[in-house]
C-alpha cells in the first residue's frame, strides 16, 4: 500500500471533505478520529448552504444528499399553544440558470458525514477510528506523528498534516496558535435528540418567550428523532443541572405549555456562545481548517459550511504541491483567502444573531431572520487574492462583469450540458467565450498543461456579462482565477506557470 502524504485528524463534514478532494487527485491521505462509534448526533442540523451544495455537485454526491434532506421547512413560530406566524425561508428562491442551487438542505449532519464516508469508501479511503494523535514534530520535509490506535502507538510520517479536529484542536494548541476572540458563559442552552410525541412533524417550532425562555423542536429528516434547544432552569444555588431527559421535558412545559412529551434521548448536550479565530491556519507544514480554525453562533447556519469550503480551497492546492511539485507558497494562499473569509463568517453569524433578537424582541420574527442572501455563500469572493488576475480592462472594479475572484456561475449550453458539468472533476477549465477565443485556447492546448481541461463555449454566457470575447480560468474549486482578452494565450500560460511556482516560470522562459 501506498504511504499516506497527508495526516487528516478528524473525521467531521470537514476532515471527509479534504481527504475526498486529496484522494480523488491522487494523493494518499490517512484520516483518523478519536471517536470508536462515528456519532449519530445532529449535532448543527447541518443546514448545507447553496455554496456547498455546490462542493457537493462537484464531488457528484448531490443527489445523495438531496434525497436525505429537504429544501422546505416551514418556521412555526409560537407563544404557548397560539400559532404566530409561519414562513418558509428562500421558498422563493427558484434555481436560476447560472445558479441551480438557491435553497438551504435541512439534513442531520451525521446523515451528511455518512454520505461524504460513502464517497471516501469508494475511492479506498477509510476513516480509522479510536485513534488519537498524541504529538507530532516538523522538519523541512516531513511531519512525525505520534498516534495512539486500537493496535497500540506508532510514529508515522507524512508529507503534510492538516487539524480539521474541532474547537479544541490538538493540532492547533500544539502549533501554539493564538484562538483569539471570546466566549459568553451567561448565555447558554440545553440541545439534542429526542423523539416527540403531540406535534406533527412538518414544521420546525419555535417558541421565543421573553419571560419563560427559548424552546425550538425541529424534526430531523428521516429519522423519528427531533432537535430540541431549550433554555435551561438554573438550579436554587444558581448552578445549572447537567442536560437530562426530566430538565428538557420541564423547559418544554414550562415553555410551551403544551402536551407535548419527550423519550428516548440519544444525544444531549450544553451550548454556550463561543467567537474565536485563529491568528493563522499554516505553520511549516501543519495547517488548520473548519472548526479548528473558526467557531462562532450557529446563526446564519455557516458552521459547517465554512469548514467544507476551507477544505475545498486547500485541497487543490495541497495536491498542486506534492503531485505536481508546486512551490509551497502555493499554500500561502490557502490563509490569505481563507481568514478573510472566516472573519467575515464570525461578523455575519453574529450579525444574523442580532438580528434574530432583535426580531423576537419586537416580536416580528425568529430564527428566519439569520437567513439572509449574504448566508447562502453564493457571494464570497476572493478579489483581492495574488491568485485572482485581472488581464483585461473590461474587469475593472466598477464593472458588473464576473471579474477574477469571483465564484464562476453555471451556465447551460446549447447541446443540454451545463458549465457546472464540465468544471465537475479535480482538473481546472479555460473557457473560451466567443469565436474569436479559439485561437488561444488551441495555443494553450498545445503547452500541454496537465490538469486542465478548455472547452470553446460559442456564445458569452449572460451570466457572466461580458460584451466581448473573453478568455475565462476557472480554478479547480469553483473560482475565477484569471480574465483575460480573447487573444492573450501569454497572459494564460503565465498564470498557470504562477501556480507552480517560480521554478516553473523560469523553465517556461
Amino acid at each position: 500500500m501506498e504511504s499516506a502524504m497527508v495526516l487528516v485528524v478528524g473525521a467531521g463534514p470537514t476532515g471527509l471533505s479534504l481527504a475526498y478532494d486529496l484522494v480523488r487527485r491522487g494523493v494518499p491521505v490517512r484520516i483518523i478520529d478519536r471517536q470508536e462509534q462515528f456519532t449519530t448526533a445532529s449535532r448543527a442540523k447541518a443546514g448545507v448552504q447553496p455554496r456547498t451544495l455546490e462542493v457537493f455537485d462537484d464531488f457528484g454526491i448531490i443527489d445523495r444528499l438531496l434525497a436525505a434532506g429537504t429544501q422546505r421547512l416551514p418556521f412555526r413560530r409560537l407563544l404557548r399553544d397560539q400559532l404566530i406566524s409561519e414562513v418558509v425561508p428562500y421558498e422563493d428562491k427558484s434555481p436560476l440558470p447560472d445558479a441551480p442551487y438557491r435553497r438551504m438542505l435541512y439534513i442531520r449532519q451525521n446523515d451528511v458525514e455518512q454520505i461524504l464516508r460513502d464517497l471516501l469508501s469508494e475511492v479506498g479511503c477509510e476513516v480509522e477510528r479510536s485513534t488519537t494523535l498524541t504529538e507530532f514534530t516538523q522538519t523541512d520535509t516531513s511531519v512525525i506523528a505520534t498516534l495512539d490506535g486500537p493496535a497500540g502507538t506508532e510514529k508515522a510520517e507524512f508529507d503534510y498534516l492538516v487539524g480539521c479536529d474541532g474547537g479544541g484542536s490538538t493540532v492547533r494548541k500544539q502549533l501554539g496558535i493564538k484562538f483569539q476572540g471570546f466566549t459568553d458563559e451567561s448565555q447558554k442552552l440545553y440541545v439534542g435528540d429526542v423523539e416527540v410525541d403531540g406535534l406533527p412533524d412538518d414544521a420546525w417550532y419555535q417558541w421565543y418567550d421573553l419571560e419563560r425562555g427559548l424552546l425550538l423542536l425541529c424534526p430531523l429528516s428521516g429519522s423519528r428523532s427531533w432537535q430540541i434547544q431549550a433554555s435551561p432552569s438554573v438550579a436554587p444555588d444558581g448552578t445549572l443541572p447537567p442536560p437530562s431527559l426530566e430538565a428538557l421535558q420541564e423547559a418544554v412545559d414550562r415553555i410551551s405549555g403544551m402536551p407535548i412529551k419527550l423519550s428516548n434521548p440519544t444525544w444531549l448536550s450544553v451550548t454556550r456562545k463561543n467567537v474565536r479565530m485563529a491568528e493563522s491556519l499554516r505553520s511549516g507544514r501543519a495547517l488548520i481548517a473548519g472548526d479548528a480554525a473558526h467557531v462562532h453562533p450557529v446563526a446564519g447556519a455557516l458552521g459547517a459550511n465554512t469548514g467544507v469550503q476551507d477544505a475545498y480551497n486547500l485541497g487543490w492546492k495541497l495536491a498542486r504541491v506534492i503531485k505536481d511539485g508546486a512551490d509551497q507558497s502555493l499554500l500561502d494562499t490557502y490563509q490569505e483567502e481563507r481568514l478573510p473569509i472566516a472573519e467575515w463568517t464570525l461578523r455575519t453569524s453574529c450579525s444574523s444573531a442580532d438580528k434574530i433578537a432583535e426580531a423576537v424582541i419586537s416580536g416580528t420574527g425568529g430564527a428566519e431572520k439569520g437567513l439572509t442572501e449574504e448566508t447562502n455563500q453564493l457571494g464570497l469572493n476572493y478579489r483581492d487574492s495574488s491568485l485572482s488576475w485581472n488581464l483585461a480592462e473590461r474587469a475593472a472594479d466598477d464593472s458588473p462583469a464576473v471579474r477574477a475572484g469571483d465564484r464562476a456561475p453555471d451556465s447551460p449550453g446549447p447541446d443540454g450540458t451545463r458549465l457546472f458539468d464540465v468544471f465537475r472533476g479535480p482538473h481546472a477549465t479555460l473557457l473560451g467565450m466567443g469565436a474569436s477565443c479559439r485561437e488561444a485556447l488551441a495555443r494553450v492546448e498545445s503547452a500541454g498543461v496537465a490538469g486542465l481541461r478548455t472547452l470553446d463555449v460559442q456564445e458569452r454566457p449572460p451570466a457572466y456579462g461580458y460584451t466581448e470575447d473573453t478568455l475565462v480560468l476557472v480554478r479547480p474549486d469553483g473560482y475565477v482565477g484569471l480574465v483575460t482578452t480573447a487573444e492573450d494565450s501569454t497572459g494564460v500560460l503565465r498564470y498557470l506557470d504562477f501556480l507552480q511556482g517560480p521554478h516553473a516560470a523560469a523553465g517556461r522562459d
